[in-house]
């Protein structure tokens, strides 16, 4: 393949409305625009070579209604995970394992990890306080979990002078990560139930948004750069976190 017909592959996002809308956006030898909107509710956005990026947001945010209309469509035939009964028998991720619930009165709240258990002890058994005491080790397991990594993977921003950023646990609907202009990166407890990697991408993804705070071709090379194969982990989230 010559360098004038090289596909250029980066990610994209435009608000709309309330909502916002990613796209992958792949530039090929064509002359017109073509918009796809994939089962997985992936967006793909292929365009002409020298189109500019505001151009094709444009005509993304003129398709809005019709890929929307394309996602809630193909939403409905994606796995779900069953809503959680707080039961024992089931299984809730920590991590990427699964752990089977077991519950059972004491007159000591407490959260354990028994082999390949989750033991959680409450004084009335009942569902709400099981829901409040796990839901409330995750949020402790996962702040230190996300401390440790995070400054690990900050360590590969030396040569940008990246100071270490303040972190917020926060509850997100539609994000895994953010990262403020002030610095600070705020991270969906969420993803404590995913595999190490797949948290290391996410944390790596928003501190490269303190280098380069677009999604532009420069974002992915650096990031490609600090964290390779991150392409490979990101899907692996976005299939366990269903």
């Amino acid at each position: 393949m010559s360098e004038g017909s090289k596909e250029q592959l980066l990610m994209e996002k435009v608000a709309y409305g309330t909502s916002e809308i990613s796209f992958h956006l792949k530039r090929a030898n064509r002359k017109t625009l073509g918009i796809e909107v994939h089962p997985d509710l992936s967006v793909w956005a292929v365009a002409p070579l020298h189109s500019s990026v505001h151009e094709i947001q444009e005509k993304i945010l003129k398709r809005g209604a019709w890929i929307l209309k394309q996602q809630r469509y193909f939403d409905q035939f994606l796995p779900r995970t069953p809503e959680r009964q707080y039961t024992s028998g089931e299984t809730h991720l920590y991590l990427g394992r699964r752990y089977i619930l077991k519950t059972q009165k004491s007159d000591s709240k407490s959260v354990k990890l028994l082999g390949g258990k989750l033991l959680v002890m409450t004084k009335n058994n009942s569902i709400s306080e099981i829901k409040h005491e796990l839901t409330q080790w995750y949020y402790d397991h996962g702040t230190q979990v996300f401390s440790n990594i995070l400054e690990e993977q900050v360590k590969a921003f030396d040569k940008y002078k990246i100071d270490l950023p303040q972190l917020e646990i926060r509850r997100m609907k539609n994000r895994w990560g953010s990262c403020h202009t002030n610095g600070k990166i705020i991270l969906n407890p969420e993803i404590i139930k995913a595999p190490k990697k797949c948290i290391e991408y996410v944390i790596t993804h928003e501190l490269c948004h303190l280098v380069i705070p677009n999604h532009s071709r420069a974002f992915y090379e650096l990031q490609e750069t600090v964290f390779p194969n991150w392409e490979k982990w990101k899907a692996r989230l976005e299939e366990i976190m269903v």
